[in-house]
């Protein structure tokens, strides 16, 4: 959220129309929000004939993405399609001119953050930039495309939105300008509108039990990265209190009390907020880093026992872009990230964001000057940190400091179809795909505690892979049906936590925003609820459009997976069987069928089973054959029960030994199938000895 009153130099004089008038207008689309998702969400309905207008808080358009994010949390790259590759070829573009590289030469930067001829063919991309050229990219769309824009206009959140039924009909800001639509799109990182309009949401973590997850709710004791106060990034255990190990002379600031919450379990905390910040270690164009009004060296007293225990990676994340620049990120036990101090953000009225704000500009100035300057800070790290400054050419109009707080999550939507963890690793399938997701499901810290033992620890920050590109579902960018009828989200998605941690990056919000104004486009003219696009022409439209809404082969499947349309006959993969009890995916093996095979966490416990089910489609006889990846702590009596033409067979397999048939399938006899009869194979791990798995099951016809 910017909170930033100053209009940017130059601002197009589009956007400077006679608000009065034009806000009079009735438009097909209304767009609340200036982030990326935004800019492409209006892109795409202007290229589809609607009228549109962008209504955001905001001076400067595209979030984080012209905010100081310029090093790209991308994953798989070749499932980026759309306007959102259409910006980073612009990015791309953007950097061939020579006049480009101000302070460093082209050649010197290399072709860092360039995506692969192979993947781009002729619209090469460039997924590392600095702000004021993302910036620049997301001003040329909205002027190429001729979409006005209301900046530092702020939704009457108590009354602003006017409702018809179950349909938005206009929206009113503070200064008091109204903006009629017939279909509206919040693009903002708060969920503001959607809130506003009654819609239903969430804030915090879901405990693990609402959706069985893992990776949800508390998580203390989980630590990833290098983000907390583990053997593996600082030499001993840090006590919390002012006198260590003296509980009575009280807590060190940042460090909270309170009890942190049983593992598994909900709660309202948010993830900590940050600011990517852009620095520089060129000196004709740094700027010394400022001392904040308030400032107040107590508050990193913790950083100084954390440089006595050994942490000496302070600029582990000065990721460097172009012109001898950073997009620096939060990287340690006490770094850039405010843990603990953005709670109410989400629900806070404007006033208290703007405190909010404030509170943690003071502190990572701070943190800073901190480094840079107390003179107890390790004179190696204090010597590196006087080199950097802030960015003079950057931010330009807001004392060189990101106009744009991170703010990783807020509300998210609870909408017609919830993203979980479970879609995102393939567990389960996920319906009507708009776009696609691969990064690392990622969670920054949420709280900084005091352990049962009395040190300090850090909990929250997760990182787990997706295993792979994932899609995302059409029904988690719209309300539950008779909710909202005219609303689409594409930034604050349904969604859970932990799967949030994933969907959150700015490709993928450029990528939602496109999907979204393509689905408000077919409502348009259908006259339709979002509820009720019809999928099939809304897929349709998208891959014409260029967007990505399956793993091609080569990503889906990788180096160790087969892809099942290269089998013969007819071919069930794991993700197509029926499932009951706790099933996990897995890729540890060299070899398997499809994206992933699975196992049953070796419960022995006879509740998982597994059926893969399928229709012969011409009468005959057919081999059956079964795929396991082989280890020696499976099961060496693994049941299957098939069902045919002529009653059902049970079979026993030891999944210990590699498979006969190419290493990868057993087969399990030859049978006779029907087309009315179901042809079945059913997997248990009743009676198991060890791990159960399953891959795929084929059916191949045996020509006689």
């Amino acid at each position: 959220m910017n909170f930033v009153r100053h209009l940017i130099v130059g601002c197009l004089s589009l956007t400077l129309i006679s608000q009065a008038v034009a806000a009079a207008e009735e438009y097909d689309i209304v767009i609340y929000g200036g982030t990326s998702g935004a800019v492409t969400a209006a892109v795409q309905a202007k290229r589809l004939g609607k009228s549109v207008v962008i209504v955001c808080p905001d001076q400067h358009l595209g979030g984080l993405s012209s905010g100081g994010l310029g090093w790209t949390d991308t994953g798989n790259k070749a499932v980026i399609g759309g306007l959102a590759r259409e910006f980073y070829h612009r990015v791309w573009k953007h950097y061939q001119s020579p006049e480009a590289w101000q302070w460093q030469k082209r050649a010197q930067y290399g072709d860092k953050g360039q995506g692969t001829p192979a993947i781009d063919g002729k619209q090469r991309t460039m997924w590392i930039f600095e702000p004021h050229v993302a910036e620049q990219v997301f001003e040329d769309f909205v002027k190429e495309y001729e979409i006005p824009v209301y900046r530092d206009e702020w939704l009457d959140r108590k009354q602003g939105v006017k409702k018809s039924a179950d349909k938005i009909s206009s929206i009113t800001t503070l200064s008091g300008k109204t903006f009629t639509g017939r279909v509206f799109i919040d693009a903002t990182y708060e969920g503001d509108l959607l809130a506003a309009a009654g819609v239903s949401y969430h804030v915090g973590r879901e405990a693990t039990s609402v959706y069985g997850e893992e990776w949800n709710g508390v998580q203390t004791g989980v630590l990833h990265h290098r983000h907390h106060f583990g053997p593996n990034a600082v030499k001993e255990k840090i006590s919390p209190y002012k006198i260590p190990g003296d509980p009575a002379s009280g807590l060190l600031p940042r460090i909270s009390g309170a009890d942190p919450g049983k593992y598994g379990s909900g709660d309202d905390k948010i993830q900590a907020y940050c600011f990517r910040m852009c620095l520089t270690n060129h000196e004709e164009n740094r700027v010394p880093f400022p001392k904040p009004e308030g400032y107040d060296p107590a508050q990193y007293e913790l950083m100084l026992r954390i440089y006595d225990a050994g942490w000496r990676d302070t600029f582990a994340k000065f990721d460097p872009i172009p012109n001898f620049k950073t997009d620096t990120n939060n990287h340690g036990p006490m770094s850039t990230d405010n843990i603990g101090y953005n709670y109410d953000y989400p629900e806070a009225s404007y006033d208290r964001r703007k405190e909010i704000i404030q509170e943690h500009t003071t502190y990572q100035q701070g943190w800073l000057y901190f480094i840079a300057n107390d003179p107890r800070v390790p004179q190696e790290v204090q010597q590196k940190m006087r080199k950097w400054g802030l960015a003079k050419d950057e931010f330009t109009d807001n004392g060189n400091w990101p106009h744009q707080l991170y703010i990783r999550e807020a509300r998210r939507m609870i909408g017609q179809f919830v993203m979980t963890e479970n879609e995102l690793v393939k567990k389960r399938p996920t319906p009507d795909s708009v776009g696609m997701g691969s990064y690392t499901m990622d969670s920054h810290n949420v709280q900084r505690y005091v352990t049962p033992e009395g040190y300090v620890q850090n909990e929250g920050d997760i990182g787990v892979s997706t295993h792979g590109p994932y899609e995302i579902a059409y029904g988690s960018l719209v309300p539950k049906k008779g909710e909202c009828g005219n609303l689409l989200v594409p930034v604050c998605v349904s969604s859970s936590h932990i799967a949030f941690g994933s969907i959150r990056m700015e490709p993928v919000f450029m990528i939602l925003g496109h999907s979204a104004a393509t689905a408000a486009a077919i409502a348009l003219d259908q006259n339709l609820d979002v509820q009720d696009v019809p999928y099939q022409s809304l897929r349709a439209q998208l891959i014409k459009e260029g967007q990505v809404l399956e793993a091609p082969p080569e990503v889906k499947f990788g180096k160790n997976g087969v892809n099942p349309a290269t089998l013969k006959g007819i071919v069930l993969d794991d993700s197509k069987a029926k499932l009951t009890g706790a099933w996990t995916t897995s890729h540890s093996a060299k070899k398997y069928i499809g994206s992933s095979y699975s196992h049953e966490s070796n419960t022995r416990d006879g509740k998982a089973t597994a059926r893969f089910e399928t229709k012969i489609p011409e009468g005959g006889r057919y081999e059956v054959r079964y795929a396991y990846t082989p280890n020696g702590n499976r099961s060496s009596q693994v049941k299957i029960k098939l069902q045919h033409a002529g009653g059902t067979e049970t079979r026993t397999i030891n999944q210990k030994k590699l498979p006969p048939l190419e290493g990868l399938f057993i087969s399990l006899g030859e049978y006779d199938f029907t087309p009315d009869q179901p042809a079945a194979v059913e997997v248990s791990n009743a009676g198991a000895d060890g791990y159960v798995i399953i891959d795929a099951v084929q059916w191949i016809p045996v020509k006689e």
